[in-house]
């Protein structure tokens, strides 16, 4: 927060003098909440020392950690809330209280993949609590189990004290002043823990603990890693936009921390523990953390041009202009949809006998992802055309996760059920086995899964692009809106949107198709991520200029148009299909969408 957001008689003194690193980050800020602020400090150390109990007992009757790992989960328990105590006795108001905003946003992911344990011990992949000698069928929780929980639970309810003081940062900071640049590096460590989260936390050579990604483990710790897959990029995001930097920092460090307590104990049990070793998935995930709490000590606006700042390098430094951010753009939504492009034409599947491989005609929606996604990106690289095709970037994204997500539910319901041979895990059976017969996963499902993630950066790419456009433009007082009378449009759309990703696009006997309230599966999660992106992209229209409105509503429109185009690419590969209520709803609301683009257009140009 510079001095230009401050109120007037706020300079509170005390305040670290500017200089350092540390010094910026322990800044003091006005505005503190003493009472809330201490109730939530206290919920936060009384949480860490439940966790710190719960890892020194068994959390499995009868069973036993894989190594030593007490130490390390006392340290990881005990770390967030010593960084909270000593923000609150250093009165740093707005730092305590991102702290335990970044800590609570991650505690239920975190709580259900402490659960896991409590719904079945010998699925859950948490060799630093418990790892099994023997086959177990349900092993019973044990003492330890229930202060991870309570632990889990206190963090919560902290973060509902600390919530008020956040809101009163903010608003004395008000507008979010001076450039943004080194926090805008923060959505993209989210993103990449996200991602890591989602993969193996370790390989493993060991029977009675296999290595499984999110969405091939068990339901309750699936739930877990998906939920903390989301909120980490939230979290993170929630704080680039907070006005107060203290709110700010204090959520990047907060976040960094429990993300390190997610992705540290994996990587350790990688390294120490026999038939285990170290997979990219949680080194991802400790290394964005870490570098989160980093950013921490950087400062988050770059100095106004009339205060001089001395010894703070961080206050200096300057993240790529907009052409960088430009080419990182166009350059990752064009990797995505060639990825996405390799995922469809690769095979999807292989056969480990003699046994015909399916096929899977969903990967034509996948091709028709690519080029909706490509076309827009390649005008990126366009001067004049630039902002609005980035707009339209940042909504056709959601079309890979759209198909690529029915991409990879088609390989996991063919492949997840193969039997586990045990001469890979070291077992010497007496009789050999026959051959095996079954599927699995071919090189389309590891370029879908590329695509994804590739997709994804492409996005946070375009929303940073669109805020150092924000930040660069001259016209910094164009206040511009688009017409309150877009609103009846884009509300029709957004009916129309919610129906149409929630009722089948096409039916054909003997097939069933993923849905939002029945049949929820993998593929349902790519339902619900294009139907976000979409009506996220609607409520951002009322605040938004005329063209960077239209922007985001022709990108939706596309969004939408895929979904009707399922029956053409995917339904004509099914025998007997016919359209179905959804293709009617889609086509519909991608016409909506684009009257909507057109009023707000049109609006722009009555404004002028």
């Amino acid at each position: 927060m510079t001095s230009r957001s401050r109120h007037p008689g706020d300079e509170s003194t005390g305040q670290a003098v500017p200089g350092t690193a540390s010094a910026e980050l322990l800044r003091s800020e006005p505005g503190a909440r003493p009472r809330a602020l201490v109730l939530s400090a206290g919920l936060v150390s009384a949480g860490a020392v439940a966790l710190a109990a719960g890892a020194l007992m068994p959390v499995v009757r009868g069973g036993s950690a894989g190594f030593t790992a007490a130490p390390l989960l006392v340290v990881l328990a005990l770390a967030p809330a010593a960084a909270v105590l000593y923000a609150l006795v250093s009165g740093r108001s707005g730092l305590t209280a991102g702290l335990v905003l970044g800590l609570t946003a991650l505690a239920p992911g975190r709580l259900l993949l402490d659960l896991q344990l409590l719904a079945d011990g010998s699925l859950a992949a948490r060799p630093e609590l418990f790892l099994a000698d023997r086959l177990l069928a349900m092993p019973q929780a044990g003492p330890g189990l229930w202060p991870l929980v309570a632990g889990q639970l206190l963090t919560l309810a902290a973060g509902a004290f600390a919530a008020g003081t956040a809101r009163d940062e903010a608003e004395l900071a008000g507008e979010l002043d001076g450039r943004r640049r080194w926090r805008l590096l923060g959505p993209v460590l989210g993103v990449a823990g996200g991602v890591g989260l989602l993969l193996a936390p370790f390989g493993s050579g060991n029977a009675y603990l296999l290595a499984k990604n999110a969405f091939e483990g068990p339901t309750v710790a699936m739930a877990g890693y998906l939920l903390l897959a989301a909120l980490l990029p939230l979290t993170v995001l929630v704080a680039v936009s907070s006005p107060s930097a203290g709110v700010g920092k204090g959520g990047f460090a907060g976040a960094g921390l429990a993300a390190l307590a997610v992705g540290v104990p994996p990587v350790v049990a990688g390294l120490v523990v026999d038939r285990l070793s170290v997979a990219p998935g949680s080194v991802v995930v400790t290394i964005a953390g870490l570098a989160l709490v980093g950013l921490a000590f950087t400062r988050f606006d770059v100095a106004e041009a009339d205060e001089t700042v001395t010894g703070d390098l961080a206050g200096e430094a300057r993240l790529p202009g907009l052409f960088w951010w430009r080419l990182a753009t166009g350059g990752l939504a064009l990797l995505a949809a060639g990825a996405a492009a390799a995922g469809a034409l690769a095979p999807v599947l292989k056969a480990n006998g003699p046994t015909p491989v399916p096929e899977t005609p969903v990967r034509w929606l996948l091709l028709g992802a690519a080029v909706v996604l490509a076309v827009p990106a390649l005008f990126v690289f366009v001067p004049r055309l630039s902002a609005f095709a980035r707009g339209v970037v940042a909504a056709t994204w959601a079309g890979v996760v759209l198909a690529g997500a029915a991409v990879l539910s088609a390989a996991l319901s063919v492949t997840e059920d193969k039997a586990v041979d045990p001469a890979l895990f070291g077992v010497d059976l007496p009789v050999p086995l026959p051959d095996k017969v079954g599927y699995s996963a071919g090189a389309g499902v590891t370029w879908t899964f590329i695509a994804l993630v590739l997709a994804a950066l492409a996005a946070l790419a375009a929303v940073i692009t669109g805020v150092v456009e924000r930040d660069d433009s001259d016209e910094e007082t164009d206040e511009t809106r688009v017409s309150g009378t877009v609103l009846t449009p884009v509300v029709a759309a957004a009916v129309l949107a919610i129906a149409a990703f929630g009722t089948p696009v096409f039916g054909a006997p003997g097939y069933t198709a993923p849905g939002l309230w029945s049949n929820f599966g993998a593929a349902s999660w790519g339902l619900l991520g294009a139907l976000a992106v979409v009506l996220g992209l609607y409520a951002l229209v009322p605040r938004s200029r005329p063209v960077a409105a239209a922007s985001a509503l022709a990108g939706a429109a596309l969004v939408l148009g895929l979904r009707a185009a399922e029956l053409p690419l995917v339904g004509s590969e099914y025998e007997g299909s016919s359209a179905g209520v959804g293709f009617w709803l889609a086509l519909g609301g991608a016409v909506v969408t684009l009257v909507a683009a057109g009023m707000a257009v049109a609006g722009s140009r009555r404004a002028g």
